[in-house]
């Protein structure tokens, strides 16, 4: 299936569609996932256009994950999170709903549940407070 340039993080990357952004570089973008799972669920994209995992250069999957390697304990740190899961799906059977190359840092808290994959609309004023501590501690 082509790569549709009209998915919502493709519309963030060309910037017509806002987003609580947490980190930008010439590859890729990081940013707080809408429906977050947990405080502080970031999402952090290439900026080569790929459907997924199976689509992309390597040059972008190594550049993509070095930031993942980079802001998780940062985030981790920010939001008081014990642990960190690292998540990345592929199709729509393994739940990926944008279907733009994009992997989850999910922080944990011990004894936190998890809330739903993809479930409810987070509270914007709750998600602006949280991307203020995450980018204080990139600083």
């Amino acid at each position: 299936m082509a790569y549709d340039e009209n998915n919502v993080f493709a519309k963030m990357l060309r910037g017509e569609i806002p987003c609580h952004k947490l980190y930008e570089d010439d590859d890729t973008l990081a940013f707080l996932d809408i429906m977050p799972r947990s405080e502080g669920h970031t999402l952090v994209i290439t900026k080569e256009n790929v459907r997924d995992l199976f689509d992309v250069s390597p040059e972008a999957l190594a550049k993509t994950m070095a930031v993942v390697q980079k802001l998780a304990p940062k985030i981790a740190e920010a939001v008081g999170a014990d642990g960190v899961l690292i998540q990345q799906f592929n199709g729509p059977a393994a739940g990926q709903t944008v279907f733009h190359l994009h992997v989850h840092i999910v922080p944990r808290k011990e004894g936190v549940p998890l809330k739903p994959h993809a479930g409810k609309m987070g509270d914007q004023a709750k998600l602006a407070a949280t991307a203020e501590k995450i980018r204080a501690k990139l600083a």
